[in-house]
């Protein structure tokens, strides 16, 4: 739905979980409230927005939210019986928010702008070579550190966008270096950024940050 001062959209607040466009998240939704917020989107358009609460929010009901986030379209869903849903979202595209609406319901829903991120639609232009190049080089020793085992002949197949992205989803970096890497305004300066990260994080498996 659309008003006149932005698009109104369901929201999912989860720390240290990144959704960027075209990539793909896993979610496994057990929270009644969030079993409610996904039979809604099912009933009506199939989005859920994700958004990370800020490191310095409260434990409450509504902790205070990041500005950017990112619209996922519901690709795949699978119910279990006992009511929790296994779900797959797709990035559409980022969005700011605006202000968060008074609703009745148990998820939060809010108003954001997503007229700002409309380049998000486009094909992004392909990294050069020796970008490329580092980001692989530093996700090898970064999961040699973490005792990660990786498929590396298939991550060697990915295209350059889904390489960056998937690094980006699932290493253990802290919440604002995963609101960093949503917020870079193109590919090239989510992939350098990338890199000083590997190289941070990965100094010291045995200090690296994880995932709260």
């Amino acid at each position: 739905m659309t008003t006149r001062t932005g698009t109104r959209l369901t929201i999912f607040p989860l720390p240290g979980a990144l959704l960027l466009p075209r990539a793909f998240l896993p979610l496994h939704i057990f929270e009644p409230r969030y079993r409610a917020m996904v039979s809604d989107a099912l009933a009506r358009d199939r989005r859920i927005a994700m958004i990370q609460p800020l490191p310095t929010a409260t434990e409450s009901e509504a902790p205070a939210l990041f500005e950017i986030g990112c619209v996922g379209r519901i690709a795949q869903v699978e119910a279990v019986p006992d009511g929790r849903f296994n779900l797959v979202l797709e990035g559409v595209t980022r969005f700011r928010l605006l202000r968060e609406m008074d609703v009745s319901t148990p998820f939060r829903q809010i108003e954001a702008d997503l007229v700002a991120f409309e380049g998000d639609a486009d094909d992004p232009e392909p990294l050069p070579s020796v970008i490329r190049a580092e980001v692989e080089i530093e996700a090898r020793r970064f999961a040699e550190t973490q005792g990660f085992d990786i498929e590396w002949e298939e991550v060697g197949r990915l295209d350059d966008e889904a390489l960056v992205s998937g690094i980006s989803q699932v290493v253990p970096f802290d919440v604002a270096s995963k609101q960093a890497l949503l917020e870079a305004s193109s590919l090239v300066e989510r992939a350098d950024m990338l890199v000083e990260f590997l190289r941070f994080f990965g100094l010291d498996a045995g200090e690296a940050p994880t995932l709260q």
